[in-house]
């Protein structure tokens, strides 16, 4: 019987020990056991609250608290660790609730009751709930919609719930009917399967009022602050909202609010001013990108003369195998090794350039007809070098790609391609 609504600490007696699953009399310090008492004061996890966290504290033992669940009606198991002593059946069992970890999951339970209501107020009556999680310090809400919330309205949520917190609405719990319920227009949770009785949460009277056998604070001013900091799709027609509660939002403006801070000093910019100077930094920083890109375009371009020239004969092959250096993109790479080949005419050719950028190094390896019909193929070319560099590659006949982290090894990945050219055309 859980007795923590009311209760901290409950005396009972140890009913039933599992250990790795098997019913057993006893269960010594270090091991992990499963432990059924009488009574408990522990949560278990259910309605979209995790378990509390806690001790079971005995004559000789102390047990450390993992994990509080259901596994079937009626029944409530601790998975615990037994920290020191030994526990056995029938021996005497305090269940002791971490009390600041319970505070905390109360408030992320009642707030999550709160960012409902708000959501229905905002949304309307068809934003009914799919899910839910409460921890310590966070919740996270489901509900059936169909498209992403506008800033606006996530604003909109966030106010409406946070004015219930400072209007201290008093949350109260009464049990009664499932017909009863249903009656005073209690929302149920997505999931539960509820008895002839149940437990009904309000908030301010019927401003929310949902079925729920979860824990709660007194008044609604005991959460503190109600921070959204998400909103995604988790599926078709369903939306995801995610928000601290309590201590943990404002660590998180806090945390925000230092971020502002040293924007503000570094820019010389008044902290209303941020969102103006930081679009007009983007711009400018995109606009001397381009800049940059186009000047290397430029260089690489140059040396167009050059990488022709640097062609040797192996056997009746013209190859080009070269390294140009750091920084040039895969796609700067295949494009001057483009026009390497088309300079080098109709005879048998292969081209192989190569760059290192972030410290893995790429290969780029086109052929012509004539080098094709001699058989050798840019695919199998590239994953001879990929091989070399310690990573993977390969394309079609004409042209291809390898690479991989081992930078150093450049000069040999393009030494194995000139010999495979060399070996392909003896």
């Amino acid at each position: 019987m859980f007795t923590g609504y009311t209760e901290l600490q409950t005396e009972s007696t140890v009913l039933g020990i599992l250990v790795a699953g098997q019913g057993t009399d006893r269960a010594s310090e270090g091991q992990i056991a499963e432990i059924i008492t009488a009574e408990t004061a522990l949560y278990a996890e259910s309605g979209g609250q995790v378990a509390d966290k806690g001790v079971i504290v005995g004559p000789g033992y102390e047990l450390e608290v993992l994990d509080v669940q259901r596994p079937v009606p009626g029944l409530i198991s601790h998975t615990v660790e037994v920290s020191t002593g030994e526990v056995s059946v029938g021996a005497p069992a305090t269940t002791v609730v971490d009390t600041l970890n319970r505070h905390s999951a109360q408030q992320a339970h009642t707030a999550t009751h709160l960012v409902h209501a708000a959501i229905r107020d905002t949304l309307g009556k068809t934003a009914t709930q799919t899910g839910s999680l409460n921890r310590a310090g966070y919740m996270r809400f489901d509900f059936s919609w169909g498209s992403a919330l506008s800033p606006e309205t996530r604003t909109e949520i966030e106010d409406i719930a946070n004015n219930a917190v400072r209007d201290n609405l008093e949350v109260t719990t009464r049990v009664m009917s499932l017909d009863e319920a249903k009656a005073a227009g209690a929302m149920a949770l997505f999931g539960e399967k509820y008895g002839d009785t149940v437990r009904m949460v309000d908030i301010g009277g019927p401003w929310s009022r949902e079925l729920c056998g979860g824990t709660h604070v007194a008044r609604s001013s005991e959460i503190g602050l109600v921070n959204l900091v998400g909103e995604q799709s988790v599926g078709a027609s369903n939306r995801r909202v995610e928000a601290l509660v309590g201590l943990d939002a404002f660590r998180d403006l806090a945390a925000e609010r230092a971020i502002v801070s040293q924007l503000s000093t570094s820019l010389k910019t008044p902290r209303e001013q941020l969102t103006t100077r930081i679009s007009e930094l983007a711009a400018s920083l995109k606009a001397a990108e381009k800049k940059i890109a186009a000047f290397e375009a430029q260089a690489l371009a140059g040396r167009l003369p050059q990488l022709v020239e640097s062609a040797v004969a192996v056997g009746a092959v013209r190859v080009v195998a070269q390294s140009l250096g750091e920084g040039a993109t895969a796609d700067d790479v295949r494009s001057l090794a483009l026009q390497v080949r088309d300079r080098l005419g109709s005879d048998p050719a292969v081209v192989a350039l190569a760059s290192v950028a972030g410290g893995r190094a790429t290969v780029v390896v086109v052929t012509n007809d004539a080098a094709r019909d001699r058989g050798l193929a840019a695919g199998s070319l590239a994953k001879t070098a990929a091989g070399v560099l310690g990573g993977g590659g390969g394309g079609r006949p004409d042209v291809a790609q390898g690479g991989g982290t081992d930078a150093a090894a450049l000069p040999q990945a393009l030494e194995g391609i000139v010999s495979d050219v060399r070996a392909t055309t003896a």
